[in-house]
């Protein structure tokens, strides 16, 4: 199995040494939540400041599933929430699929 942590061609090797959530919020903000219908590019109505989720314990099987990879280390270190949901949309090719 290949290393999650490993960038795919063309995009910049990031430290491997961290490899659990950093809590950037980007996972809770950037993808479409069916589970929670949560649209896509919105933050999560669970997502209190500091980006850590409010229903944790209880958080559906597909949070719960989500797995930190080397999109965590291309986002994580922006600024801001905003930065950090428009560059993982960037990333998968979903910026043209936000609502305008």
């Amino acid at each position: 199995m290949a290393d999650p942590f490993q960038p795919p061609a063309g995009y910049a090797s990031r430290s491997t040494l961290v490899r659990d959530c950093t809590a950037c919020g980007a996972c809770c903000a950037a993808p479409d939540i069916a589970a929670l219908d949560k649209p896509l590019g919105v933050p999560c109505v669970h997502l209190e400041s500091g980006c850590l989720c409010a229903i944790y314990a209880t958080r559906p099987q597909v949070c719960r599933n989500y797995a930190p990879d080397w999109v965590c280390g291309e986002v994580a270190p922006l600024p801001t929430l905003e930065a950090r949901v428009r560059r993982f949309l960037e990333i998968y090719g979903l910026e043209e699929e936000l609502p305008q």
